[in-house]
């Protein structure tokens, strides 16, 4: 099967213009069973893309983030076959307070590997997008990190602090090895200004799939470094082991991310 990538992207332009732009700023919440937010513009984002796709490729199931758990179940069960993984709406609390940084993301994954992801910043009009093996773009420009850094100290980092453990995030915030660190409060972002070349390093204590997969990809092709691994506490949490949270590490170079890596590893 030929997946095209380019009516993806169309796909993703539209929607969120169509569903996510009218609706910023203007909508309401509501907290979920595991604690995240969730508005109509999550929902009717998820369900106009699973309608296009269904479309597209009808035999091609999709995991999306607000879909039941029994549903998600039944696409992981047989994912050697392909399945889309879908973030209608990433970054829903910067959404809700009008905070300009939030984005959809989608990936294809087979035998647990993406093969494709699309990332599209609706307010930047940014459409961040890879293919396993083909390299990485941001709109029409190839995306190739040229990090010439060598030393954590004179990084960026993207750090999020609310799932670290609680030596590694005081030490992080008093005494930190890099120059300077943000966090925008969009996993799908971080990956791509990662790859673009905003920032160095990047930590987060745990994220779902569906946050992290297209991101990743994205990243990994435009020459950057990352592990994914999950804590203890994490893996209890969820028994779908797709489902866990990821702890994530990454870096714009061999070099520093060998060197945050063994940073880090004096907090685990």
């Amino acid at each position: 099967m030929t997946i095209d990538i380019e009516i993806l992207g169309e796909l993703l332009v539209e929607s969120a213009q169509s569903e996510l732009i009218p609706r910023f700023n203007r909508c309401e919440g509501r907290i979920k069973r595991d604690g995240s937010l969730v508005t109509q513009a999550d929902l009717a984002m998820q369900q106009r893309i699973m309608t296009q796709l269904k479309h597209l490729y009808p035999d091609i199931p999709l995991l999306g983030e607000e879909m039941p758990a029994d549903l998600q179940a039944a696409v992981l069960s047989n994912e050697n076959r392909g399945f889309w993984c879908l973030d209608p709406l990433d970054g829903t609390a910067n959404y809700l307070a009008g905070m300009p940084c939030f984005a959809v993301s989608l990936a294809y994954l087979v035998n647990g590997e993406v093969q494709i992801g699309i990332i599209y910043d609706p307010l930047r009009d940014e459409l961040f997008h890879a293919v396993k093996g083909s390299g990485a773009w941001l709109n029409q420009d190839r995306l190739t990190i040229n990090c010439t850094l060598d030393q954590l100290h004179e990084c960026v980092a993207m750090v999020d602090f609310k799932r670290l453990g609680p030596a590694l995030a005081s030490q992080l915030a008093t005494a930190p090895p890099y120059r300077s660190q943000r966090s925008i409060g969009s996993v799908a972002l971080d990956w791509c200004w990662l790859a673009a070349g905003r920032v160095q390093l990047y930590l987060h204590g745990g994220a779902r799939i569906w946050d992290y997969a297209a991101g990743t990809l994205i990243f990994r092709e435009a020459g950057g470094y990352f592990w994914l691994g999950e804590t203890t506490a994490m893996a209890q949490s969820q028994a779908n082991p797709e489902l866990r949270q990821q702890m994530a590490v990454g870096a714009a170079n061999q070099q520093l991310f060998e060197a945050w890596r063994a940073w880090l590893q004096g907090f685990s």
